[in-house]
């Protein structure tokens, strides 16, 4: 006998299971998000959500149809010296950026600037699924980690909206060099000089 109040394993369950973590995403964040809770939230076993979508990081890309997986991205930016961290991680947005998944990640700031709950998304999807991984493997000093990726956030951010949203010029037709020169030492101060105060503990 089928339990009551579960969902079948039929053609609406993954939207369903989409519905209800994009609401759980965006109330509690991707930490205060469980499996259990957005299985609970769709009316299914969270079997069914492992099966649909693996592990919560895969379901969040789901949740933000990101066109990348930030995790196999982040390697190759913390690969070689600490010294021009702030070059490759400028270098790796532009590349992004200019590739064919530009147009959708263009999508999604444009919705977040409509919609709270989509900038709140954006923002944890930011926050822990790329800046949170890549201080982590850089071995940050925990307290200062986010204001770190915080400070890197504003650069990253108004780099997008200037180059690929407002299409501000010179900018949006410079070539992705310079913007590296440009843009990378303010991200390498932010990511491993030290901070001018000292943060609250």
């Amino acid at each position: 006998m089928a339990r009551t109040g579960r969902r079948p394993g039929n053609q609406g369950t993954r939207e369903a299971i989409l519905t209800a973590a994009r609401a759980a995403f965006a109330e509690r964040g991707y930490d205060g998000a469980s499996i259990r809770a957005i299985a609970t939230g769709a009316g299914v076993d969270p079997a069914l959500v492992h099966h649909y979508f693996g592990a919560k990081d895969q379901l969040f890309l789901a949740v933000m149809q990101a066109p990348l997986d930030p995790g196999k991205l982040i390697p190759q930016v913390i690969a070689g010296d600490r010294e021009h961290i702030g070059e490759r991680v400028v270098r790796m947005f532009l590349s992004v950026w200019d590739s064919q998944a530009g147009a959708t990640l263009a999508a999604l700031v444009r919705s977040a600037v409509q919609h709270d709950w989509m900038a709140r998304l954006l923002q944890e999807f930011l926050s822990t699924q790329v800046l949170r991984r890549a201080m982590q493997q850089i071995a940050i000093d925990p307290t200062e980690a986010p204001y770190r990726a915080n400070l890197v956030e504003t650069q990253i951010i108004g780099l997008v909206m200037a180059r690929y949203i407002l299409r501000a010029e010179p900018l949006a037709s410079a070539d992705p060099e310079v913007v590296v020169a440009l843009i990378a030492p303010t991200v390498q101060r932010y990511l491993t000089e030290p901070l001018p105060v000292e943060p609250a503990r």
